[in-house]
């Protein structure tokens, strides 16, 4: 279940940040897009794929442990 979370953030953060990025004008599916003013969209998608990855890297550092 953690790791759905973890895909979620990071497909959620890179897609917006890919839609700002190459000029799309369309929010899109993308969360934060529709939720947060423009000035902040590239920062949150940012800050989304780190997150989604820190999680994907911490559940495989436990499944390695464990």
């Amino acid at each position: 279940m953690i790791e759905l979370i973890g895909i979620l953030l990071v497909v959620q953060g890179a897609g917006g940040l890919l839609n700002r990025l190459l000029g799309a004008h369309s929010a899109s599916w993308f969360v934060q897009l529709h939720l947060l003013p423009p000035s902040l969209h590239v920062v949150a998608s940012v800050v989304m794929v780190l997150a989604g990855a820190g999680v994907l890297v911490a559940v495989r550092g436990r499944k390695r442990r464990g």
